[in-house]
This record gives structure tokens, C-alpha cells and sequence, in this order.
């Protein structure tokens, strides 16, 4: 059951589902707000909820309006981009041989030929980050499946808005954000813990919390690191 409240001018999504404790998180980089709450409380009751959080709301959201931002990316020369958490400058050469991608000492170099879109680098760009990941998530996959005890049947990568990752329990399957690669190695290797626990344990409770102190004991000062990891324009914070 999914409602839309309104206090003053803020305006807060509303989602009730069987879950038995009230969750309130705010999102950058525009602060929305958004409450996960049980099915069984009544929306005046989520209503005076968000009004006695109304200071901490206003306090995050005040805190990502001044949380440094990386502009939108053009593909062009000398321009800063991350992998693995570390700053390279693009290197763009044009060619007459196909697309490709190059990681050197300091430089990310873009093999393109001449006339390639701003568009199109872009798309070779997000092709090859997305190959890095691929081949580095089984190994980490398969490591956590042994301590573990569980099975991945299946993982993906895509662009996602709002997470870091996510996790189709019955499905066996965890879904990663294609702007890991750009993080700390470390960052990664927290959400896939992350993903892979709700294996385990679907809700975000003690035993949740448990079974992360348990396989990945500083999983905190990850998470902290990745939340405040300099933002582009379409990064979110990973509150769940």
C-alpha cells in the first residue's frame, strides 16, 4: 500500500507493508523522504510520527545540499573519473579500429573513432566498467557462498537510482550498481555481503545485523565510506 503525505511543503512517500517497526530514511542528493510502516498503522498515526522527526529530517536534508557533488561527466579530455575508488584522467584517442578502453598508471584512455558522440563514449564507458565488474564478482560471490552456506543462482548489473543493490530471495539472485566499480574495492565487497545475507535473513533486524558482524565484522566503516563517497548526479545514499 503505497500513499503520498504532505506536512507543509514536504512531501514524504508513504509505503505499508508486513513489517512490524516504522522506517524513516532520507535520500540524497534532493533529500526525499521516504517511510516504510506496517499495515496496521493507521496514516494519522505516521502522520504524527513524521512530525516529531521533522528537525532530523530537515538536519539530513540540509546535510546533502552541502555534500560535495561530481558534475555530470562529457567524455572529454582530461576529465576526472574513478575506478575502484581511485581518480584517473581520460585520455581520448581517436582511432580508425573499434572502441575500446585502456586502464593505465594515471589515465583511463578511450579509443574512439573520429566523430564519436559524447553520447557513444559514454556508452563504451559504462560498457567497460560494467565488464570490470562482471569479472570481478564471482570470485567474491563464490567466497562469501562457502562461509555462507547459500547459493547466488544468478547476479546482474545495471544503473540504479535509489540502491546500491538488491536481492530477489526466492529467486536466488542479487542485482549490483554499476557505479561500484568506481568505489573502493572494500565498498563492493559490503554489498554484495550485504545482498548476499538477505539470503539469510529478509528483514534488516538484530539477526541481519548479526550475521554482518559475523562475516564482515567492519561492515560499518564500509557502509559509512560509501555514504559519504563523493556523489555524481545520479548516486544515492544505501540506508537499507
Amino acid at each position: 500500500m503505497v500513499n503520498q503525505l504532505q506536512l507543509g511543503e514536504l512531501s514524504i512517500h508513504v509505503e505499508q507493508k508486513n513489517i512490524k517497526n516504522i522506517h524513516l530514511s532520507v535520500y540524497p542528493p534532493d533529500g526525499r523522504v521516504k517511510v516504510s510502516a506496517p499495515l496496521s498503522m493507521s496514516l494519522d498515526t505516521i502522520r504524527v510520527f513524521l512530525i516529531s522527526k521533522r528537525g532530523w529530517i530537515a538536519k539530513q536534508q540540509q546535510k546533502f545540499q552541502a555534500q560535495e557533488r561530481e558534475t555530470p561527466r562529457d567524455f572529454i579530455e582530461r576529465e576526472s573519473h574513478y575506478f575502484k575508488g581511485l581518480r584517473y584522467l581520460l585520455q581520448v584517442v581517436e582511432h580508425q579500429k573499434a572502441a575500446k578502453v585502456e586502464l593505465n598508471h594515471q589515465t583511463i584512455c578511450l579509443y574512439v573513432r573520429p566523430n564519436t558522440s559524447l553520447e557513444k563514449r559514454e556508452v563504451i564507458i559504462s560498457e567497460w566498467y560494467r565488464q570490470q565488474l562482471k569479472a570481478q564478482l564471482p570470485k567474491l560471490i563464490e567466497k562469501y557462498e562457502k562461509l555462507m552456506g547459500v547459493k547466488v543462482n544468478e547476479f546482474g548489473i545495471k544503473k540504479m537510482k535509489t540502491k546500491w543493490g538488491t536481492c530477489n530471495i526466492n529467486a536466488g539472485r542479487i542485482w549490483l550498481n554499476l557505479e561500484l566499480m568506481k568505489k573502493p574495492e572494500h565498498c563492493l565487497e559490503y554489498v554484495v555481503v550485504h545482498e548476499m545475507v538477505h539470503l539469510l535473513e529478509r528483514h534488516h533486524n538484530a539477526r541481519f545485523i548479526a550475521y554482518m558482524d559475523k562475516f564482515l565484522p567492519q561492515w560499518r566503516s564500509h557502509k559509512q565510506e560509501l555514504n559519504q563517497f563523493i556523489l555524481n548526479h545520479a548516486d544515492w545514499n544505501y540506508r537499507n
